[in-house]
This record gives structure tokens, sequence and C-alpha cells, in this order.
């Protein structure tokens, strides 16, 4: 990508966004006229590869449009081998990829999911009905263990991977079905959270 086209993408996506050229910079760190001065006179010659990502960061756009390397639009992401119950679980010893299901890289960004941290299990159950249902494959987010309350968690309780919501009380944590059917499940402590579910495909 010519460097003309990279000052121009600049200049275009920062009158789209309604952001100065002066405010980009304070984003890099820069002084207010970098990015002017690299718009209109060309100095820098080029982008530092750190200003690239964070601009395009800010920006919501590909490193790509500023100059950086085609991107795949699709990535693997591992299938993990065992069921995340919603209702009767089964007893896990080993979580082993089991295949990948390749999704769009955008959609990661979009749900801000590190595509290291991105796993996809199956689930097992009626439970979480009719939020997530059986055979539903969900996008876990293994780098988000915070155990947010009212989220939607994969947790590893008693041997058995849950898919549950999670609910802070005085003693620890309770573990929540969507269907009334299930009562809560009370943890003393934190429990062993996996990770946070993020997004779901379902097949009709």
């Amino acid at each position: 990508m010519e460097s003309n086209d990279i000052r121009a993408a600049i200049a275009r996506l920062a009158g789209e966004r309604g952001v100065s050229l002066a405010e980009l910079s304070r984003v890099l760190g820069r002084n207010p006229a970098y990015l002017q001065q690299f718009i209109e006179r060309g100095s820098p010659r080029k982008l530092a590869e750190a200003d690239r990502a964070t601009l395009a960061r800010y920006l919501g756009v590909p490193e790509s449009l500023l100059g950086g390397p085609p991107e795949n639009p699709l990535i693997a992401i591992p299938r993990i081998d065992a069921a995340a119950s919603a209702g009767p679980g089964g007893l896990v010893e080993d979580d082993l990829g089991d295949g990948a299901l390749r999704i769009d890289t955008a959609l990661l960004r979009q749900l801000r999911v590190r595509a290291q941290d991105a796993s996809m299990i199956t689930v097992a159950g009626d439970s979480m009905q009719p939020t997530l249902s059986d055979g539903d494959a969900i996008l876990v987010d293994r780098g988000d263990r915070r155990g947010v309350s009212g989220a939607i968690h994969v947790v590893r309780y008693d041997g058995v991977l849950l898919v549950k919501r999670l609910a802070r009380t005085r003693d620890g944590v309770e573990l929540l079905s969507d269907n009334p059917a299930y009562p809560p499940i009370a943890v003393t402590g934190r429990p062993d959270i996996i990770g946070r579910v993020v997004w779901l495909s379902r097949s009709l």
C-alpha cells in the first residue's frame, strides 16, 4: 500500500469519525501536529508499527487499511472435546482440542475476545433454556475469568464443566440456571471459572 494511500485513509477516517488529527496524535502519545505533518509533509515517511496498530484499534479498522499486512478474515477457534453441561453433567478429566470452527476475525474484535483466548464448547442439557439449548455451540472467552455476576460462564464444579449464570452471595457464589426447574448450586468461595460465554451458534 502506497504512503499516499495511507495518508489519505487516515484523513478520511478522521473525518468520518469526527476526530481531529491533533486528537489522533494525542492517542498515539505524540505531539498534536504529528499526524498533520505525516499527512501533509510526509514526515515521518512511514508510521511505526505500534502507531499503526493503535490507530487501527482506535478507529475500529483492520491494520491492512493503514498499510499493515493483509488479514485472514477467518481464524480457527479450537473446539473443546468436552460438553459443558446445562443439565446432567459428564465427568471431565481432560479438555482436549477436537477440531476447530472458523470464525470471522471481525466478530472477535467486536466481542473484544483475543483469538488465543477463544474456545468453542457444545452445550448439553436443557437447564439454560430458553437462552441456550442442547447442542448449541458457545464461544467462551478464557481470558475473562472475573466471574461477572449475572453473566453466563463455563465453570468446573466437582469435576464437571457447567454452563451457568453466576450470582454473588455473602458466602461465595451461586450457579444459576435459566430454566426454573433447576435449583441453584451454592459454591463456597471462588468457583473454578473456565471463561465467560460471549456468543452462540445454533443449528435450525
